[in-house]
């Protein structure tokens, strides 16, 4: 297995570097565009790239990626786009959790590799709603996955929003298998929880992990699809909203909903957990972070 999948490691990982690209272009192209509101006359947001390293516990290379982040622009108050692939030897805490979830042979044989892309978009003004999208793929000696999926994170909800969103998330999935929505949806429901406040991060979308359903092609396929849908579901919501007027109490409803959003990510979320663990680069792990919130 270790030799079939050298091509298809690297067919997953230039992917999700094109991707990165298309999304960089497509939101900076939104900054271009902003022309009215209280950040117009300021210039065009633009992201700052930074390559991260990660390396193994002997100093050895253990691979990296690419840290794109855009703050204080004109549509976007900050949003990273990150891309990494990594690899190496699982630490124990790492290989019990996997082995938990249904990895064979991870404890005896914890070699890893890992690519994918994360998104997370905070936005100026307030009725714009926050956003969320990731896709990887990973990779064991004796096993295979790939996972992601989108949501929406809205401060003031517009129902037409929530569903245009869901709508394009549907097609994706219904374009691979009828019951993948419906499927994906419900575990979004549910992984994006928030238990401790007893309430939703937000207005859901998709979530799908350990997806290997022995095809690895049409499991790619359908990875590609969520990733190509993110764009399309995402950048109308935008339009619609970007030039609402906000007030100072829509703001203040923004930040203490961010709050929520930060709790989330710190306590609960497993690439957040899975990055830390792994030693990958904190300020990429944390780049979901908001750059201002506040708690009532």
């Amino acid at each position: 297995m270790k030799e079939d999948f050298e091509g298809r490691k690297a067919r997953a990982s230039g992917w999700f570097r094109e991707l990165r690209d298309q999304i960089v272009a497509a939101f900076e192209g939104l900054e271009d565009t902003q022309a009215t509101g209280p950040f117009a006359n300021e210039p065009a947001g633009r992201f700052e790239v930074t390559v991260t390293k990660r390396a193994s516990e002997d100093g050895s290379d253990a691979g990296g990626g690419l840290m794109s982040v855009m703050r204080g622009g004109r549509v976007f108050e900050k949003v990273g786009v990150n891309v990494s692939t990594v690899h190496g030897t699982l630490g124990v805490a790492a290989q019990k959790a996997m082995a938990a979830r249904g990895v064979p042979g991870i404890e005896k044989d914890p070699e890893f590799w890992a690519s994918g892309i994360s998104l997370v978009a905070h936005m100026q003004n307030p009725h714009c709603p926050a956003v969320h999208m990731n896709t990887r793929m990973f990779w064991t000696p004796h096993a295979w996955w790939f996972g992601g999926g989108a949501d929406l994170n809205p401060c003031i909800e517009y129902p037409e929003d929530t569903a245009d969103f869901h709508s394009v998330l549907e097609a994706a999935c219904d374009a691979h298998a009828p019951d993948y929505y419906e499927r994906f949806k419900a575990w979004a429901d549910e992984y994006f929880f928030v238990p401790h406040r007893g309430r939703a991060r937000g207005v859901g979308g998709i979530f799908f992990d350990d997806l290997n359903t022995g095809d690895w092609e049409a499991d790619f396929a359908f990875t590609q699809d969520v990733g190509r849908a993110f764009l399309p579901a995402f950048l109308p919501v935008t339009e619609r909203r970007r030039n609402t007027p906000w007030t100072d109490s829509d703001r203040d409803t923004q930040l203490i909903h961010r709050g929520l959003y930060a709790e989330y990510n710190l306590v609960y979320d497993r690439g957040t957990k899975f990055g830390l663990a792994t030693g990958h680069d904190a300020n990429a792990v944390l780049m979901s972070l908001p750059p201002v919130a506040k708690w009532p």
